[in-house]
């Protein structure tokens, strides 16, 4: 009898989370039926904010529903991030951005989010755009000149980067303990702004993005010494990288997707999928040519690991380097 009951009980269990289930896995089963937002982490225009548009563009051709892009910029890519944290996990918000704000900027500043907050939908693409720029009318015509010039004139160098902490302004303070140079980080914030306070003379040199500014650098207003990725850039192919010549630092900037923690796995595969579909979409990989980006694939969980990783690495990297957090405000 006592064994009869149970076994009523079990099956009345059962059957209650089967019932509780039903709803979730039909809303999984839907998805979507309407128009997700992205949030994008940068300014309009800016490279990453070029990419991720190309990205959801394709994108959404496999998923039969729009993106409706927002910009929310600011804090390098952190003040979309916190906001898309607290939204509903319900798979309609999403945040479009860089990995600075997971690797890079929780280092540097207080944010209102951890890596923990979101789950990772793809990694699509790296951007191949960070490097040292000075101005055309300047006498350094080489890297190794621009060098030895802050080697004889300690203190006499400053330079411009999008924010401190990031990967422009890291590649400056490599490069600095390695060659014993003293020079000066003004950072601004964003690439554009950096390239302005350059032409403007006033900086020395631009830590920041020759494609963001590619005009002004075709047009011969300022000189390319370096870039900071593995390989050299396609826009760019006679700039040498930070490693080719010696250095151990790489930018390692990578463009994803993500959304707030608790969105359902089945949501988060179809999304993944869509992504991982566009990859291959003409207009896309045309888009990643113009901006100098490569593509790039990581599913949602290999993105989490990388990104777990290179938090740990590039941390490491800013104590060694004794970069001191921001004072709150």
């Amino acid at each position: 009898m006592k064994e009869k009951r149970w076994m009523i009980g079990r099956t009345i269990f059962l059957c209650g989370i089967f019932l509780f289930l039903i709803p979730v896995l039909s809303t999984a089963q839907q998805f979507p039926t309407k128009p997700i937002t992205i949030s994008i982490g940068f300014n309009p225009g800016a490279n990453v904010d070029q990419c991720v548009r190309a990205s959801a563009a394709a994108a959404e051709k496999h998923l039969g529903r729009p993106f409706v892009l927002v910009n929310k910029g600011g804090g390098g890519g952190s003040i979309a991030l916190g906001i898309v944290a607290k939204e509903r996990p319900d798979g309609y918000h999403l945040v479009g951005t860089s990995t600075s704000g997971f690797i890079y900027t929780p280092h540097i500043r207080s944010v209102p989010y951890t890596i923990d907050d979101f789950v990772f939908i793809a990694t699509f693409a790296e951007s191949n755009h960070v490097g040292l720029m000075v101005r055309s009318d300047s006498p350094w015509k080489t890297f190794k000149e621009f060098i030895e010039y802050a080697k004889k004139n300690p203190g006499a160098v400053t330079y411009s980067s999008p924010g401190a902490g990031g990967a422009h302004h890291l590649a400056m303070e490599v490069i600095g303990k390695k060659e014993g140079v003293q020079w000066t980080s003004v950072p601004n914030r964003s690439a554009i702004e950096s390239f302005m306070a350059l032409l403007g003379g006033h900086v020395t040199a631009d830590s920041g993005s020759p494609t963001d500014n590619q005009e002004h650098v075709k047009a011969g207003k300022a000189r390319i010494l370096v870039m900071y990725n593995d390989t050299r850039s396609p826009l760019f192919p006679e700039i040498p990288t930070l490693k080719e010549l010696g250095y151990d630092f790489s930018s390692e900037i990578f463009f994803l997707a993500a959304a707030p923690k608790g969105t359902s796995p089945a949501i988060v595969k179809k999304l993944e999928e869509a992504y991982r579909k566009g990859m291959d979409d003409p207009q896309y990989i045309q888009a990643l040519k113009n901006t100098d980006n490569a593509p790039v694939y990581r599913n949602s969980e290999d993105t989490k690991k990388y990104l777990e990783d290179a938090y740990a690495r590039k941390g490491k990297l800013i104590r060694e380097l004794n970069i001191k957090r921001e004072s709150q405000k």
